[in-house]
Order: C-alpha cells, then sequence, then structure tokens
C-alpha cells in the first residue's frame, strides 16, 4: 500500500459525504491507496454518511468509531489502523481534486524522506468552485498543517505521532511539526495537490464560538509554548512581550467594549458584515491575549 489518506471527523454529516467521495475518486488506482476515517463520537448523521459510503468506496475504506475525545487521540487512533508507506492528512472539511493522492507520491518519489505539503483554496461552498490555481493568497507557512499534509508513516511513528495532551482545540500539528522539523525531517511543496477548504462567511451566532476558540487555542498555546521552548513557537503563537503589552494597552482603553457594540447582536444567524467581521476577530484576539494572561498568572500562583 502506498499511500493513506487520514481523516478524522465530528459532527460534519453535511460535508463529509463529498469528502469522502472525492477521495474514492482519485486518478491512482484504488490498490495503491486506502482511506482511514476516525468518527470521533459525533452525534449528528454522521453514522448514515458514513454507512453509505461504505457500500460506495471504490478502495479499501476503514472506519474507526470511538467516544469523542480530541483531535490528536483521533489522529493516533487514525495512525494506529493505516498501512500505507505515506500517511496524506486532512481534515473532514476538505474537498481533495482527482490527483491530489497522485501528487503527493510524485512528489515523495523524488522526496522520500520528506513531509510534503500541499494547497488548500478556501471556498464558501462545495457547489460553485474555482479554478484550482494556488496562489501565494492559499500559502501557509505552517511546516505540518493537517488539513494537507503528508509524510512517511514510519517518520510520523518515529517521533510519537500525535500528542494527546492537546486536548482542546489548536497546536497538535504544530507540535508534530516542530518535532517532524528538529528530528532532521525536511519539507517541499507541491502546489499541484490542492484540496477546497470549506470556509463559509461567519454569522453572528458564531462569535461566540469564536471567543471560545481563541480562549482554548491560547491555553494549548501555552502548554506548545512548555514543550518547546523555541522562538519558532513563540513565531507560530505570536505570543511576545510587544504582542502581549500592545494587548494589554488596548484591555486597558476598553477595545473588547468598543468590538462588542460593532458587532451588536450575535443571538441571530445574520452574516456578518465586513465591519463586523474584523470586529469579531479583533475580540477575539483579545480574548486570546487575556487567556495567556490569565493562565499564567493562574500557573505562578
Amino acid at each position: 500500500m502506498k499511500a493513506t489518506i487520514q481523516i478524522c471527523t465530528y459532527n460534519r454529516a453535511h460535508l463529509l459525504g463529498r469528502v469522502l467521495d472525492a477521495c474514492f475518486e482519485q486518478t491512482v488506482c484504488a490498490p495503491e491507496y486506502e482511506i482511514v476515517l476516525v468518527n470521533d463520537g459525533s452525534t449528528d448523521e454522521t453514522p448514515a454518511v458514513i454507512a453509505s459510503a461504505q457500500a460506495r468506496a471504490t478502495c479499501p475504506f476503514t472506519v474507526v468509531n470511538q467516544p469523542n475525545g480530541g483531535l490528536a487521540k483521533a489522529r493516533n487512533s487514525g495512525l494506529a489502523r493505516s498501512t500505507g508507506e505515506r500517511i496524506i492528512l486532512i481534515d473532514d472539511d476538505v474537498l481533495p481534486l482527482p490527483n491530489f493522492v497522485e501528487e503527493h507520491l510524485r512528489s515523495h518519489a523524488a522526496h522520500p524522506d520528506a513531509i510534503v505539503r500541499g494547497g488548500a483554496i478556501n471556498v464558501e461552498n462545495f457547489d460553485d468552485l474555482p479554478l484550482p490555481i494556488w496562489s501565494l493568497r492559499n500559502y501557509s507557512g505552517n511546516y505540518f498543517w493537517t488539513t494537507n499534509v503528508s509524510v512517511p508513516l514510519a517518520k510520523l511513528r518515529a517521533v510519537g505521532g500525535f500528542n494527546e495532551s492537546f486536548a482542546e482545540y489548536g497546536w497538535e500539528d504544530i507540535d508534530v511539526g516542530l518535532r517532524l522539523r528538529f528530528a532532521g525531517v525536511k519539507a517541499v511543496v507541491n502546489r499541484r495537490a490542492i484540496v477546497y477548504h470549506y470556509k463559509p462567511p461567519p454569522r453572528a451566532s458564531d462569535v461566540e464560538k469564536m471567543l471560545r476558540q481563541a480562549r482554548a487555542q491560547a491555553r494549548t498555546a501555552l502548554q506548545l509554548a512548555n514543550l518547546h521552548p523555541h522562538w519558532r513557537t513563540y513565531l507560530a503563537t505570536g505570543d511576545n512581550p510587544l504582542a502581549r503589552f500592545l494587548h494589554r494597552w488596548t484591555r486597558g482603553a476598553g477595545a473588547a467594549r468598543k468590538f462588542r457594540s460593532q458587532i451588536g447582536s450575535s443571538e441571530d444567524d445574520r452574516p456578518l458584515t465586513g465591519r463586523e467581521l474584523r470586529a469579531a476577530r479583533r475580540l477575539a484576539a483579545e480574548a486570546y491575549f487575556e487567556e495567556l494572561e490569565r493562565v499564567r498568572r493562574a500557573g505562578t500562583s
């Protein structure tokens, strides 16, 4: 088996069928790759979507069902069931092109020991897709972004897989990327290994979720820094003295109240305007840095 596409899913039944169909419709021969899907305790219609997909699968298709335990734990469950020489990690909200696996394998043939970073084009839906042309606006500096990345399975296992202590949102893939980098694993970019990444327009009802994710990401950022006290960590997380000073100053100036007033009610389902979205993102940044400081104070008290 040359490659494993590994996906973890949680309550994305409305997207999962399309994602799996795209994974089935690859240009490489079916015996050369497999799909390993981990259902991380979904409570929506995901089991029915999976059952339907199993009936039309065109390649080996393994499903792991487990109680919800977070993405890092789900990734490790998928790793344990993977048999491909290369593991291609994607999320449950991306649509790979038909040449996706072929392009990852082509890069690995030229760079057998490397990480291969593919491209992601953000789209608001899967029904009106732009031409699959990668540009710099689609670039991610993440060394190991599991939206679209592959690596020799043995290399990933050699660094211990995913750290399951990352139980909340954020940074579990950055942690793996740092360990692979420090182990000497190089990375190459293949701009033809493309996925469409589902990014619907944020709505007013999403604002509170954005704030919860920002706070969770702050807690896991500190966890990442404790594991890797390195300049690359501080660059990735934005946690540096200047940024902390600026956000402390803006909090003192009442920036959060201003951003809240610009957003208005977050209880309805209306799309955010451009001005409201900018305010929501700034409010999430304030929540992120406020949580960084709160957790630091709690750790030193």
